[in-house]
């Protein structure tokens, strides 16, 4: 069995104060730069909130956007047609059920359009500073391959990861898996032999040093 204590003390080491790549100011910015986020880069999602926050301050002004035109201003990040209902959506659901205010539980943030448990992690850990272990890809196959979770379902490994995690740093350790699955446990050609998580992988697939 995966030695999470380990695993986070190492882990840590090389990523003392990791922080979510997505640029905000606040709760708001963070959920909608969330959702552009899906099957696109941090790098493109901020190049294109740069003007959009300018413009969108609060949850009322994307709930009252003209669809085909906040659709164009989103269009780099891609599926910008089912994005900018999604936004727009759960925006108006913000101003009528939360007074305009994004809501601070994963309970009600998933009540919101577009938002399943990862992005509400997200929010929940680096917007309102809770201790939250959002699932993405690259948690998913960094635990998956390091024997700390054992299921491609997102949820499970989230249960899996909270289990075994100290609640005190499961955001900071959260994050940390993230940038590790980006610069070294990559999907496709993982960098093992340089990997500080080496010795305690457990993936049988490991390239040798």
């Amino acid at each position: 069995m995966a030695n999470a204590k380990e695993i986070t003390k190492l882990l840590l080491k090389k990523y003392p104060n990791p922080i979510i790549e997505l640029k905000f100011k606040n709760p708001l910015e963070l959920l909608v730069a969330t959702i552009l986020s899906a099957q696109c880069t941090d790098v493109r999602v901020n190049e294109v909130t740069k003007d959009l926050f300018k413009k969108y301050k609060k949850a009322d002004s994307y709930a009252g956007a003209k669809l085909s035109t906040f659709e164009q201003e989103i269009r780099p990040t891609g599926f910008y047609k089912n994005k900018a209902k999604m936004i727009i959506k759960c925006c108006d659901q913000i101003v009528r059920d939360f007074n305009g205010k994004v809501p601070g539980t994963i309970e009600e943030l998933t009540s919101l359009a577009g938002v399943g448990r990862k992005t509400a992690n997200v929010i929940l850990g680096s917007a309102f500073g809770k201790q939250a272990m959002a699932v993405d890809t690259h948690v998913l196959r960094v635990s998956n391959r390091l024997g700390m979770a054992h299921s491609k379902n997102p949820d499970k490994v989230e249960e899996e990861l909270v289990i075994q995690l100290s609640g005190k740093k499961l955001t900071h350790i959260n994050l940390a898996l993230i940038l590790h699955g980006r610069q070294t446990c990559k999907a496709r050609k993982p960098l093992c032999p340089d990997c500080v998580l080496n010795s305690e992988c457990e993936w049988p697939d490991k390239v040798a040093a």
